[in-house]
């Protein structure tokens, strides 16, 4: 397709919302002729359903609950009026806690003000946070926010040296929607130990961000923390960024909760048309839906060309591979179904993989997201003429072409700047675009029974390890190869995760095991310190 027609494609196929100053792009997606009327009825069929889903009808019905992410940001759509106050005084709850730490009046034990935030979760309830954190924090944030998002000992420690003497002044948020979360938990565990060690009182540092009646609100309540916020049933932890979850964390950075709650509402106004070259999450379904053949075929390929949105594609790898990667289809059909996502920023991806995606194996489409405000204030001439803004310019369009010329597929996303307000458009162009996507493909894109089969599975490894340490302590004088203690066990066919369970304890002097080294490593034998 020759220049001119592509421009023609583009005025053709470009959405461009003026209050929101967001573009979407597909002109680049090869729809064929007609696929848009094609299309159609089955999006008709998305809309009705994503309007019952606002209105509260059982969304998810495994878990037998209402989906109710968009009530955040309208709690007027609400299907209940009790939901609806207890959205609007949530936001009002933390406004004022934010308020009262920012002004001293909630303060460190030693009465000094907070300094520091540390954020204890993990999934839904740390990638979206520390999207915002990472993509609207600055020089002037009211708190310094640091994460524990994983239950790696070294990663916490290596947060914890960085806050250093700052703890006595950092102020805890810990999130869970169940309380039980082990890696949550197990953070938790190690940040209460650090402050011990520093001879401070957990408690007095610590907030919860949590369900009603759950173990954390137990704990909590019984140490008289200094706050719990509500974490409800209807809205999942991958669509949470908009409830107490992030805003919480976003208002103690000192981030405008208001401007991003009213981007993202804004956006869902947008994205409720029926018209379909009037909505652009229906228009993003679209593009993927063609992509992807509707069945996943090719791979998400995410490239902001900016560096404070390098984290929105680890974000949407959770939202997006979540929701759509399923066994089976809402008919109980196997399907599986899903969209792999991964990404980089533009323009490190011209040093990585862009000649992949140029030359190599086509198994994927492009995301690019494009921000036109450079910076604030003006930029330098880095030769005449040019600033290193446009380079970063002329190398995103340059990469969109490129990869255009040799068929691979792309769509763009642009904003004015990255704002809150942009911020909280962005998340809700995604969550409604998943959604429908959803409904064209027949999945239940709000559960997860994959992840909690890998929860089953790791505690049945952790029970496991259980039995070998206490096989281990009754007989301190006897080796043991992996074989040998799965055999004792009578666990003959977990053999090799008693070997890898084996190598781990050896490797960690917490459980007093040691190893002999032998030739061949599946040889190696292991026993108790005693």
């Amino acid at each position: 397709m020759q220049k001119k027609q592509l421009w023609e494609r583009y005025k053709n196929l470009l959405y461009h919302d003026a209050e929101l100053e967001l573009s979407v792009d597909t002109s680049r997606i090869d729809f064929p002729e007609g696929f848009l009327e094609e299309m159609e009825p089955r999006l008709q069929q998305a809309y009705q359903e994503m309007e019952a889903l606002e209105k509260g009808a059982v969304a998810n019905p495994d878990e037998n609950r209402m989906v109710g992410h968009y009530w955040l940001r309208a709690p007027e759509q609400a299907p209940e009026a009790a939901l609806s106050e207890e959205i609007t005084s949530t936001l009002a709850a933390i406004k004022a806690f934010a308020s009262s730490v920012h002004g001293g009046n909630i303060a460190a034990p030693d009465g000094h003000r907070f300094t520091d935030l540390l954020i204890i979760g993990i999934g839904g309830s740390a990638l979206g946070p520390q999207f915002v954190a990472d993509s609207l924090g600055g020089p002037g944030d009211r708190l310094r926010i640091w994460f524990f998002d994983n239950t790696d000992p070294d990663g916490m420690d290596k947060v914890l040296s960085r806050i250093g003497t700052a703890l006595k002044q950092t102020l805890v948020v810990v999130i869970s929607k169940s309380g039980g979360t082990k890696e949550t938990r197990n953070g938790m565990l190690e940040a209460r130990r650090a402050f011990e060690r520093a001879g401070l009182h957990f408690a007095a540092h610590a907030v919860a961000v949590t369900g009603s009646g759950s173990e954390l609100d137990g704990t909590a309540s019984w140490e008289s923390w200094l706050g719990v916020f509500p974490m409800w049933d209807w809205v999942g932890g991958r669509t949470s960024v908009t409830s107490a979850v992030g805003l919480l964390p976003a208002a103690l950075q000192g981030i405008d909760v208001e401007r991003l709650l009213a981007g993202a509402r804004a956006c869902d106004q947008k994205t409720r048309s029926r018209v379909t070259r009037e909505n652009p999450a229906a228009l993003l379904a679209l593009s993927w839906f063609h992509a992807t053949r509707g069945k996943g075929a090719r791979d998400m390929v995410l490239l902001p060309y900016k560096d404070r949105l390098l984290l929105f594609s680890r974000y949407l790898q959770q939202l997006i591979m979540e929701s759509l990667g399923k066994e089976l289809d809402r008919d109980g059909n196997r399907v599986l179904q899903g969209i792999a996502v991964y990404g980089n920023k533009g323009s490190t991806d011209q040093h990585a993989y862009v000649q992949q995606l140029r030359e190599g194996v086509h198994n994927f489409f492009v995301t690019f997201i494009e921000v036109l405000k450079d910076r604030e204030g003006p930029s330098l001439e880095v030769e005449p003429g040019a600033t290193s803004g446009d380079y970063l310019s002329g190398f995103f369009q340059g990469t969109r072409a490129a990869l255009y010329e040799k068929g691979r597929e792309s769509v763009t996303i642009t904003v004015r700047e990255l704002s809150p307000v942009s911020i909280g458009a962005l998340i809700a162009l995604y969550e409604r675009a998943v959604g429908l996507y959803a409904s064209l493909v027949n999945v239940n894109a709000y559960h997860q029974p994959g992840v909690e089969a890998g929860k089953k599975a790791a505690g049945a490894v952790l029970k496991l390890q259980g039995e070998i340490v206490e096989m281990l302590r009754r007989q301190p004088n006897r080796e043991f190869t992996g074989e040998e203690m799965a055999l004792a066990l009578a666990r003959p066919e977990e053999v090799e995760t008693v070997f890898m369970i084996l190598r781990h304890l050896a490797a960690n002097g917490d459980h007093g095991v040691s190893v002999t080294v032998k030739d061949k490593i599946w040889e190696n034998k292991y026993r108790s310190k005693g």
